[in-house]
C-alpha cells in the first residue's frame, strides 16, 4: 500500500524466542557493549539529510540505514513513505528532531501514475480490485476533470490509512474485514498537472498540504471520468523547504562513512526555512534555555508568530511570539555548531 502523508507506523520486529542452549541476545548485547567490542561509539550529530528513498524500502529502516552511516544517537523522520513509493524522506538527526514538525506541516510534492480501468480497496496497486471499467479517458478528459481537485477541498481517506476510529487505526480495522467509514476532511491542493499520458494511464504532478492523500486524489478522479483507477506509482519530489537537489542516494551514504557523510548534512534550522529568525544577545539565549519569555527589541522585530532564535548564527529556541515576547517552546542544545556536537 503506497501511504503518502506524514504518518510514522513503526516497522519493528519482535526478537526470535530464546531457545535452550543458545546464548541469550541480551548477553551477546551486553558483551557487545563492553570491553573489546568493535562497534562504534554513537556520536552526537545534528542536523538533516534529505534522502532520496528507492521502491522496497520501509522509512524505517531508511532511518536505520542514515543513523549507522553517522553513528548517530538519535534520528527520526519527517513524513512516511511507503516501500511501493520513492522520493524524498527528510530524516532528522540528533537537535533536528525537534524540528520535525516544522516540516511535515510544509507543502509537498508528488509526481504519481494513476492506472486507469481499476478501482482497489487500498486505492493502490497492492489492493484488490473492487470496481473494474473497460473505459478509458482520453488526455483531454483528464485535463478537464482537474480543475475541480484544486484549491481548499473536502477529501475522503482511504479506507487504509492511519486515520484513527474510536481508537483504531482504520488500515487495522480494514484488515480485519471491518467496514471502515471515513468522512471528508478539508484538504488543500495547489497544483494539478497532467505529465504524461496513455490509454491506460495518466502521470500527474500534484503539490498540496498536509493531510492530502495522493491516493484518494487517483480514486476519486476515476470515479468522476467513469472509468476507476488506482495509484500504480509514487514519487515525492518536495517536503517543505527540501528537494530533490538536495538529496542523496543510500548507497552514497554507506560508501562515504561518518566522517565522508558530514557535507550530506543540513543544518538544523534548514527546517525553519518558513519561520522568522531573530537574533538574540547571549543573556536572551540563556533565558530562552532556561525556558523563559525574552523581550524583543528592535524595529523589525515581530510581535506575533512563529519566531527562532539565534546566538552568534547558532540555533538557541523556537517559539510563538505574543505581544512582543518570544516564549520559547523548544530549546536546542548545540554547542558551538549547528551540526556536530
Amino acid at each position: 500500500m503506497i501511504n503518502d502523508p506524514t504518518i510514522e507506523h513503526s516497522d519493528v520486529a519482535s526478537p526470535p524466542p530464546h531457545r535452550s542452549g543458545e546464548e541469550s541476545p541480551s548477553k551477546g548485547r551486553r558483551q557487545q557493549r563492553g570491553q573489546g567490542s568493535d562497534r562504534p561509539k554513537r556520536r552526537d550529530v545534528n542536523g538533516w539529510v534529505i534522502l532520496d528513498k528507492g521502491v522496497g524500502m520501509t522509512s524505517t529502516h531508511a532511518v536505520a540505514v542514515v543513523k549507522r552511516a553517522f553513528n548517530a544517537k538519535k534520528a527520526g523522520h519527517a513524513g512516511t513513505l511507503d516501500p511501493l513509493a520513492s522520493g524524498i524522506l527528510p530524516i532528522a538527526l540528533g537537535e533536528a528532531t525537534k524540528t520535525v514538525p516544522f516540516v511535515m506541516d510544509g507543502r509537498k510534492a508528488y509526481i504519481f501514475t494513476v492506472t486507469w480501468g481499476i478501482e482497489t480497496d487500498t486505492d493502490d496497486a497492492e489492493g484488490r480490485p473492487v470496481a473494474t471499467s473497460d473505459t478509458r479517458p482520453d488526455r483531454a478528459l483528464v485535463e478537464a476533470a482537474l480543475p475541480a481537485f484544486i484549491g481548499a477541498i473536502e477529501q475522503v481517506p482511504p479506507r487504509y490509512s492511519a486515520i484513527k476510529i474510536a481508537g483504531e487505526r482504520a488500515y487495522d480495522l480494514a484488515r480485519d474485514g471491518e467496514v471502515v467509514e471515513l468522512v471528508a476532511r478539508p484538504v488543500q491542493i495547489d497544483h494539478l498537472a497532467v505529465v504524461e499520458h496513455t490509454p491506460d494511464r495518466t502521470v500527474i504532478s500534484a503539490e498540496c498540504g498536509k493531510g492530502t492523500y495522493v491516493r484518494a486524489i487517483a480514486r476519486d478522479l476515476g470515479r468522476v471520468l467513469g472509468c476507476y483507477g488506482h495509484v500504480s506509482a509514487l514519487r515525492r519530489t518536495r517536503v517543505g523547504p527540501f528537494a530533490e537537489a538536495e538529496s542523496c542516494l543510500v548507497a552514497t551514504l554507506e560508501e562515504g562513512g561518518p566522517d565522508g557523510n558530514a557535507a550530506h548534512l543540513r543544518p538544523v534550522e534548514t527546517a525553519l526555512d518558513a519561520v522568522v529568525s531573530v537574533a538574540v544577545s547571549r543573556d536572551m539565549a540563556l533565558r530562552l534555555m532556561r525556558g523563559q519569555p525574552v523581550l524583543l527589541r528592535g524595529q523589525d522585530a515581530p510581535t506575533e508568530g512563529k519566531a527562532f532564535a539565534t546566538c552568534g548564527g547558532i540555533l538557541v529556541a523556537v517559539g510563538d511570539v505574543e505581544r512582543g515576547e518570544l516564549v520559547p517552546h523548544r530549546v536546542f542544545h548545540l554547542g558551538g555548531t549547528a551540526r556536530q556536537g
